[in-house]
């Protein structure tokens, strides 16, 4: 007998689910689509049961679930009531990339490690408060770097070194606020990489405050709206060399993101029991890092 279809169900935050997420499940080998928007984490249970009682326990690795919107905070509650909705050997497989933010901070945390040896790098995350720049600081801090945490709000920056400390043993973590360019000089004394991950449309290291830090290796910008988060980096820019440090921009970041986003929708379908969050998206990540040489 033939394999069944494989089943992705899509549950997006936001009232229209999103189209990128959805071309991208069917390139990753998605036969069937079920896109569900609006949703609320108090829905959830019950299409979670919808998944895991029509089909026998041997073929529910071929149904799994997606989270996305735009709000990560609600994708994190959809993906925590998705999990508790499960039972026994009754589960599917679910991943969560809301706003895309597990597998862009995967895809700047792997470009970095290919020019900086991480365990033990000095880094600085700007903007690290958001959703991406949270799993940013989670992945560099699994990984052994020492990562100043950087936002305008002390008590926020504290916030997330907190968070973070929670899940990853011995992180190494120190709150900045930058609020002057005093700040974030000092920020940026000996940083060998500077991931920026701020807003929209907000300059966060300007290319005097760049150039005027000598210990400084790699520089990766995640923003493509102007302008852009790390001035005189191309949003194109992959592996560019500007004034003798490596840079990349966020469409240089983009091969990178999607070869991940496209190996995490197939790995869900290699087994019913896959919980795919940051650091799972990024061992994922790195695994085709690896095989692509």
């Amino acid at each position: 007998m033939a394999d069944k279809k494989k089943i992705l169900i899509q549950l997006d935050g936001d009232p229209h689910p999103s189209v990128f997420d959805a071309v991208v499940a069917i390139d990753a080998g998605a036969d069937v689509l079920l896109p569900f928007g609006g949703v609320r984490p108090e829905q959830v249970r019950d299409l979670v049961y919808g998944a895991i009682f029509t089909r026998g326990p041997k073929d529910l690795r071929r149904t799994a679930v997606f989270i996305g919107g735009r709000d990560v905070a609600t994708g994190e509650a959809i993906l925590e009531a998705a999990a508790g909705s499960l039972m026994g050997p009754l589960r599917v497989s679910i991943m969560l990339d809301a706003n895309g933010a597990n597998t862009t901070a995967s895809a700047a945390v792997i470009a970095a490690g290919r020019h900086v040896t991480l365990n033990g790098c000095k880094a600085l995350v700007l903007g690290a408060t958001g959703p991406v720049g949270q799993r940013v600081v989670r992945l560099l801090a699994h990984e052994g770097a020492g990562v100043r945490v950087g936002s305008r709000d002390q008590a926020r920056a504290a916030g997330i070194c907190d968070r973070v400390a929670d899940v990853v043993a011995d992180a190494k973590l120190e709150p900045v606020a930058i609020a002057s360019p005093d700040d974030l000089a000092a920020a940026l004394a000996g940083v060998e990489l500077v991931i920026a991950a701020g807003a929209a449309g907000a300059t966060l290291l300007p290319a005097d405050a760049r150039t005027a830090c000598p210990s400084l290796k790699v520089a990766i910008d995640l923003n493509a709206v102007p302008p852009v988060g790390i001035e005189g980096v191309d949003v194109m820019d992959h592996a560019a060399e500007h004034d003798g440090v490596t840079c990349y921009g966020a469409i240089g970041t983009g091969g990178t993101k999607m070869k991940i986003h496209k190996a995490a929708i197939a790995a869900l379908f290699q087994a019913n029991d896959k919980i795919l969050d940051a650091e799972e998206v990024y061992a994922i990540g790195q695994a085709a890092e690896s095989s692509s040489g």
